[in-house]
């Protein structure tokens, strides 16, 4: 029984509510069209050297510390984590419920994000390593957001818009957001 609802309150972590609630009751999930999302991305810069000079433990570490910090603003702000996968964190609002400043939250998020990087050590055995440096990118716009599988179902979103938020991580420099001008104009406006 304890189990059962370990298992039950873990799907409401990984999938919004409507979404959970019908994998609950067993039913089949359509891909849902949403008009307006903001999508943010972030990597970690020179992870590829941090792993080279720290123990894998201490990797695993101080990715749990950062995404632990992460996951807690994005709680704060009603944002929804998409996945993490290394040391990519994607996270995105007006998705799991209707948020009219989505953008906006969005850009308070990253910013917030780059702080919270900024203060988490890399190795806090070795200082001299220093602190975590993310490179961020931003976009809003339309994205098909949908479950795939079935024994792993995987919570996911697709689109130009999520493709382009990812260019502008890529394209991005170290502790900077880079943001596409539809972005940037959705938060000029809500702000």
């Amino acid at each position: 029984m304890e189990c059962e609802r370990k298992a039950s309150d873990l799907i409401y972590d990984v999938f919004p509510t409507h979404i959970a609630n019908a994998l609950r009751d067993g039913k089949k999930i359509e891909p849902e069209k949403k008009d307006m999302v903001s999508i943010y991305f972030s990597d970690i810069v020179g992870f590829t050297d941090i792993c080279s000079k720290i123990e894998v433990e201490k990797v695993s570490h101080m990715l749990d510390r950062l995404y632990t910090a992460l996951d807690r603003l994005a709680c704060e702000l009603n944002i929804f984590k998409i996945e993490t996968i290394g040391d990519a964190y994607m996270c995105v609002s007006n998705l799991a419920s209707e948020q009219h400043d989505h953008a906006a939250r969005l850009a308070f998020f990253a910013m917030k994000a780059l702080e919270v990087a900024g203060a988490t050590l890399v190795d806090e055995e070795q200082e001299s390593l220093g602190c975590v440096k993310l490179r961020v990118g931003i976009n809003s716009g339309p994205v098909v957001a949908s479950v795939i599988g079935t024994s792993r179902p995987k919570y996911t979103l697709f689109g130009d818009t999520v493709n382009i938020a990812s260019r502008m991580e890529s394209n991005s420099l170290p502790q900077r957001i880079q943001c596409t001008e539809v972005g940037a104009e959705m938060v000029d406006m809500m702000m």
